[in-house]
């Protein structure tokens, strides 16, 4: 009996101990999170005041709609612009913590909703565009690993070319190409699948042609790798070796890009929403940034900043499921 209990005993520490790394990896990583959202609110609010202008007049519809002094001065006192920056800073602290965004200067309305008008399009844009990248990626990579020394080259080309190609040069050249020239797709956003297909494309190849580079790395490391050697040693052919144990090897380093790689495709969401007309969150940042919506702009970069915390987090768990010597560590 005493020594079943201590048997017991000593096999629950592990997992207690498991359990509180746990807990202590959440604290840290929700500590991290607040932060970042701190830090990402205090630059962006003063990196805004920083730009050339008068808030007010955003406020009263802009430089261009010859407010008098009498109304720039009440706009001031209404959003509270006549008290001392810091004292402002303060404040719109306090509205964060609270879960109030304020209300956009440009559109009248509350930023929450704008952010939630906006968001589901630059999200479905984002998915969609890396699920394209991680396929075109993972074909360059098998063509350049297994398509002999002429495949190496063209794919190693393709990667370096789709990788430099900026964004708005290829949303220019898809229009023209598809739009254009062959009339296959509509040279804007419009309603249905057809309308998401260039600027899908747009943000999705330059992601493949870095994604593809990293992918084709790990997979020639791991096809000279010893537990490749193992698994040719008991009779295993080259194609199940290549895709049961190089292939997953080779997802990890692109796995752990995941998060950066949604950081690239909200930046080209500014780009592609912008060129191909399409309503989202990318666009109406550039418009706020223009028009010196201080609320819409510190909410959207927030929210941005959010998820780009949750899928880092994200990353980091399908790491440890892909790879068993995170789950052990």
């Amino acid at each position: 009996m005493a020594g079943s209990l201590s048997v017991d005993l000593v096999a629950a520490q592990p997992r207690a101990g498991a359990g509180g790394r746990l807990i202590r990896w959440a604290l840290l990583r929700l500590g991290g999170v607040l932060f970042v959202l701190w830090a990402v609110a205090t630059v962006t609010f003063f990196a805004l005041r920083l730009i050339p202008g008068d808030p007010a007049e955003a406020i009263l519809g802009g430089p261009g709609s010859q407010a008098s002094a009498e109304a720039l001065a009440q706009a001031r006192a209404d959003y509270g612009l006549d008290q001392p920056l810091f004292t402002q800073y303060l404040v719109y602290l306090a509205h964060l913590a609270t879960g109030d965004l304020g209300t956009s200067y440009a559109l009248r309305e509350s930023v929450s909703s704008v952010i939630l008008t906006n968001l589901w399009p630059t999200l479905l844009l984002a998915v969609l565009s890396l699920a394209v990248a991680l396929a075109i990626a993972l074909g360059l990579a098998v063509w350049a690993t297994r398509g002999g020394r002429v495949g190496t080259a063209i794919g190693s080309l393709l990667e370096i070319v789709a990788a430099a190609v900026p964004h708005f040069w290829l949303a220019i050249s898809l229009i023209l190409l598809f739009s254009t020239g062959l009339g296959w797709l509509p040279p804007v956003s419009v309603p249905g699948p057809l309308g998401l297909v260039l600027p899908v494309l747009t943000v999705a190849i330059p992601l493949a042609g870095f994604l593809g580079q990293v992918m084709r790395e790990a997979l020639l490391d791991a096809m000279d790798s010893p537990f490749v050697l193992s698994a040719r040693a008991r009779g295993e052919g080259d194609g199940g070796v290549f895709w049961r144990h190089a292939l997953r090897h080779a997802a990890i380093p692109a796995i752990g890009l995941v998060g950066w790689a949604f950081g690239s495709l909200i930046s080209g969401a500014v780009v592609v929403e912008t060129v191909f007309a399409r309503q989202g969150l990318g666009r109406s940042l550039l418009n706020a940034v223009q028009s010196r919506d201080v609320p819409l702009v510190i909410g959207v970069v927030l929210v941005v900043a959010l998820a780009y915390m949750v899928v880092t987090t994200l990353t980091d768990l399908a790491d440890r499921v892909v790879d068993p010597r995170l789950r052990r560590s």
